[in-house]
């Protein structure tokens, strides 16, 4: 594992595929949350986890898991409960609310890496146009939601959260149709979880993931555009 001075190029991490096997993927440590060296490191396969007590640790698990947008999986019982939902979906209109909403259902949970460093670091991606939301409503109240990054054709997602049942599978799946409908390829969910594998999850080499990357990534674009209208959660169910 390398030690990254705050002053390193963004471009110090060591190969990923020298990271440890145990703890999975553990890579390096130190450095600092610049935007230009988080958007670096999601560019190679890498990406910062920690909690307040460590310093900052960066990542690239073997194998990673991700979701292709066209195989996020909806269960006929989650398609009869939208034919009634009433709940309805936006991007990018609180930001902060949905990483607060994400680190506070993390408190005491392995992973609790939201931190207030973190926070303000994304927040920073944001107003910069790479870091994006998706929230889910219930009248005035935000119920649930998730926050990643885009670059290119990839979406890396960072968290979601849930308050309401099923709230957190709302946004996956509108995230999944707007990301479809843009032809991306892939979203990055990290570490493998029972769950992401029953909503259409795979898992692959990070060799492989590696190569996606230098594919899809490129041109190093933002995504722009996101509609600026409220989704009806009702208007997500597939012809």
């Amino acid at each position: 594992m390398r030690w990254l001075a705050a002053d390193d190029p963004v471009d110090a991490f060591p190969d990923i595929e020298s990271a440890c096997k145990e703890p999975d993927g553990l890579l390096a440590a130190g450095g600092d949350l610049s935007g230009e060296r988080i958007l670096y490191a999601y560019r190679h396969g890498i990406f910062p986890w920690y909690d307040e007590q460590q310093p900052i640790l960066w990542w690239s698990p073997d194998p990673r898991c991700i979701l292709r947008p066209g195989n996020y999986h909806v269960a006929r019982r989650f398609r009869r409960w939208l034919q009634t939902c009433p709940f309805e979906i936006r991007f990018n209109s609180a930001f902060a609310d949905v990483v607060a909403g994400c680190a506070g259902q993390r408190m005491g949970q392995r992973g609790t890496w939201i931190t207030e460093d973190m926070a303000l670091a994304y927040q920073a991606l944001h107003d910069m146009g790479w870091a994006h939301s998706v929230e889910v409503w219930n009248g005035a109240a935000l119920v649930g939601g998730i926050y990643g990054l885009a670059i290119g054709r990839v979406f890396f997602g960072e968290s979601m959260f849930s308050r309401e049942s099923n709230a957190s599978k709302v946004a996956m799946l509108t995230l999944c149709r707007e990301l479809e409908r843009r032809a991306f390829a892939v979203i990055d969910c990290q570490v493998v979880s029972r769950h992401l594998l029953t909503l259409g999850a795979e898992t692959v080499a990070r060799r492989e993931f590696r190569a996606l990357l230098d594919v899809a990534c490129e041109p190093r674009t933002a995504l722009d555009a996101l509609p600026n209208t409220p989704i009806a959660a009702t208007d997500l169910i597939s012809p």
